[in-house]
């Protein structure tokens, strides 16, 4: 486990508690982070996170990622932390099987896997074994690379995206200038309470 600079979890979490158990009024929350100023806002039945668009560049693919993904990327990208890889298929991207021991040894905080949707504009899926994670079941950090990617190659600004991981998750997602905005649904599952 690792400190991150944003954390998608995180900030939608805090903000639904705050929300909804404590009952903040208004509509949004502001959060001072790592990674500047994180603003959640309510959008209807949604929570919508307004986050650092961060834009990747092409570089060369890590023939150990080829070989940790059993299938090449038709392009590598990298952004401040993580890579993306382009592939050629939504159903590439849900068969994927990964090798986690062979991507433990690549020096990668986290890698995207994405192609066009089906059903949504993209789809996508994120491991991050520089901070031992084997798949992030839906990946906020990641969209801030993933959003201005697919937004310059479908020439649109708001798109829909899915996560493909075994929990999956469904995102409504916006660029707006250098900021991303992704929306998505939130509930508690879980109360306790600790004595100290």
């Amino acid at each position: 486990m690792a400190e991150v600079a944003l954390c998608g979890h995180a900030t939608l979490a805090t903000a639904h508690i705050l929300f909804n158990e404590l009952n903040i009024q208004g509509e949004s929350i502001s959060f001072n982070s790592k990674s500047g100023m994180l603003t959640v806002r309510k959008i209807n039945d949604k929570l919508q996170l307004d986050f650092p668009a961060d834009i990747v560049q092409p570089v060369e693919s890590n023939p150990l990622f080829t070989r940790a993904l059993g299938i090449e990327a038709m392009a590598t990208f990298k952004g401040r932390t993580d890579y993306l890889m382009l592939f050629e298929s939504e159903e590439m991207i849900r068969q994927m099987k990964p090798d986690f021991q062979l991507l433990y040894q690549t020096s990668a905080r986290g890698i995207m896997v994405t192609a066009k949707g089906n059903e949504v504009d993209f789809v996508s899926r994120f491991f991050a074994p520089g901070v031992g994670i084997d798949e992030d079941p839906v990946t906020g950090s990641a969209h801030t690379s993933l959003v201005p990617f697919w937004a310059a190659r479908l020439n649109k600004t708001q798109m829909t995206a899915r996560q493909l991981s075994a929990r999956g998750g469904q995102l409504w997602c916006t660029l707006s200038g250098n900021r991303v905005l992704i929306a998505g649904y939130a509930v508690t599952y879980f109360k306790g309470e600790i004595e100290i």
